[in-house]
């Protein structure tokens, strides 16, 4: 990575001061841990950065494992974009690509173990049985004091070992039905966590597993397989989000019962922003119902989403270094993400012009049959970049807004008996207008001055306006799709009463538009991305055809005129 070198955060302090006493002998092992029932999110992206930048810094390594433990919810669609995004997003797990599912037999022995320990059990309590017995873990007054009411013992909990090793091994070799029982943890039913309260380890689940096929019909838990999968990998610092801090203390418990290798699990806050649910449960909702258009959707905050919407890795990145790591939750203003993205993206794209709403403009004193070329700078911010030809003719498309007929103060666009500069070409002014019947402009008419070609006059007066355009005659028709926020509020869950988070949903978050571009556009590939003057940045949608060139806008610019709307 050639970003600079990652603020102190208290993950980080944690390392230091392992290495300096010596702990794992100064070596650091991370790993990025995802299901594989799902698109990976932006809220992702923040762990991978975390993870495999740590890994980076202390010159550590950091694995890909796959928690492949619910056959049932999980797909080869889902692993394989996930070994996309993280790719996309910048790291490399080299020849460390694992799979909770590459442990089964191991973490099936040391269920055996814990049998034979006397600390896990087999239950024949459903899972809202197991429900009822756990309790609900809310304190009560009982006596002038504040408890927390104990949860009930199974009745199968004092199984003998001898039973509990055969009823087990009898699940494993299918001889029950799916639900009728679970093996647990025997630890203490009157914890205040409920985490350790006898935690489920195994339950029956015939379900075709994307790797395993069919050869097991019992599947360990997350609790079960996530720590003991740490351990045989020796990850020496797993980094998790803050909701499985409550999951530490059973974490612990599982691998000190094992007596194997003990990572340590550090929790922190998980990302939250504005105008974006980063749960995959109602993002899989949002897919499912119909309300999005796939988890690639350029309005979801799937990395696949912002990746078609044009976002770029590096961007990404920049901020998940920007907000850092933290222990308490909050919410970041998806402005942040939207400044890093332009900083990146107008160092990087290219310059085009495109008229999104046109209307066309007459220069009724240029010749009819005369075409020229202009040349326009690519990039401002590349040198490098150089320059290329526009074409320019007696018709042109410019955009809807940049014309009224009658301006309020502080609109320096077109308006009759005004003059305004053209984008690389000629001053022009407004002569004359066409309407039809219902009072809608449809032609603007101007003359032009010859003498202030490439944008300048001779004699040293000055327009305040200029505008982009595109020659009507090499005008190539795009489809432009217009993304906004896909929730209209800041806070997606601040639903009405008896509503949920979709009751916020943007109406207007998309709308396409039919556009007209300069011809260089008609070469650019899918997933290439440029800056659109005036208008903001796009990127090329993998829709796109040759024919008809499909383009997403990935961020507007900061639209002046608009400010002064606002305010007025």
């Amino acid at each position: 990575m050639s970003e600079e070198t990652p603020r102190k955060d208290f993950v980080r302090e944690i390392i230091e001061e392992d290495n300096r006493s010596g702990k794992h002998d100064g070596r650091v092992q991370t790993r990025f841990p995802p299901e594989p029932n799902g698109y990976l999110h932006i809220g992702h992206a923040k762990s991978i950065c975390l993870n495999f930048g740590i890994a980076d810094q202390y010159k550590g390594k950091c694995n890909l494992r796959f928690d492949d433990t619910n056959p049932s919810k999980e797909e080869q669609e889902y692993v394989d974009s996930i070994m996309a995004d993280v790719k996309w997003l910048g790291f490399d797990w080299e020849d460390r690509l694992f799979f909770a599912s590459d442990y089964f037999d191991q973490l099936y022995t040391w269920a055996e173990k814990l049998i034979e320990k006397g600390v896990a059990y087999v239950c024949d309590l459903d899972a809202e049985q197991i429900r009822a017995y756990r309790g609900t873990g809310e304190q009560i007054r009982q006596d002038g004091k504040t408890i927390t009411p104990p949860g009930k013992d199974s009745p199968y909990r004092n199984r003998s070992v001898e039973e509990n090793l055969d009823l087990f091994r009898r699940m494993r070799a299918g001889e029950f039905p799916d639900g009728s029982k679970t093996l647990r943890a025997k630890i203490d039913m009157a914890a205040p966590n409920l985490y350790m309260r006898d935690p489920v380890m195994y339950r029956i689940v015939r379900a075709h597993h994307h790797r395993t096929g069919d050869k097991w019909c019992i599947y360990p838990t997350y609790d079960w397989a996530h720590g003991q999968s740490d351990s045989i990998e020796r990850v020496t610092h797993s980094i998790c989000t803050l909701e499985f801090e409550i999951h530490r203390p059973l974490y612990d418990w599982y691998l000190r019962e094992l007596e194997v290798f003990k990572p340590q699990q550090i929790e922190f806050a998980r990302l939250n922003l504005t105008y974006m649910v980063l749960s995959k449960r109602y993002l899989m909702e949002l897919v499912s119902s119909g309300c999005v258009n796939g988890w690639d959707d350029p309005r979801m905050p799937t990395l696949s989403g912002l990746r078609r919407r044009g976002y770029t890795p590096e961007a990404i990145r920049k901020f998940c270094q920007i907000i850092g790591v933290a222990k308490n939750e909050s919410t970041v203003d998806i402005q942040l993400l939207e400044h890093c993205l332009r900083e990146d993206l107008n160092k990087r794209c290219e310059r085009r012009m495109a008229v999104l709403r046109p209307v066309k403009l007459v220069i009724d004193n240029y010749p009819e049959d005369q075409d020229e070329e202009f040349d326009a700078v690519n990039n401002p911010e590349d040198r490098s970049a150089g320059m290329r030809k526009v074409s320019f003719s007696r018709e042109l498309y410019i955009e809807r807004d940049d014309f009224m007929e009658d301006p309020p103060k502080k609109f320096f666009r077109l308006a009759p008996g005004r003059e305004v500069r053209l984008r690389y070409a000629y001053f022009v002014k407004c002569t004359d207008v066409v309407k039809d019947a219902n009072g809608e402009v449809t032609e603007i008419h101007c003359t032009y001055d010859p003498a202030t070609r490439g944008g300048d006059s001779p004699d040293g007066r000055k327009v305040k306006g200029t505008l982009h355009w595109v020659s009507a005659k090499h005008a190539v028709p795009m489809d432009v799709r217009l993304y906004d926020h896909l929730f209209n509020k800041a806070d997606p869950y601040d639903a009405p009463p008896g509503q949920d988070y979709k009751a916020n949903l943007n109406p207007n978050s998309l709308e396409t538009v039919s556009a007209y571009g300069e011809p260089a556009l008609e070469t650019m590939q899918a997933g290439d991305r440029c800056q659109f003057e005036r208008l903001g940045y796009f990127c090329v949608d993998r829709e796109t055809a040759p024919e008809k060139p499909v383009f997403n806008r990935t961020v507007a610019l900061r639209d002046t005129w608009a400010k002064v709307k606002k305010k007025s």
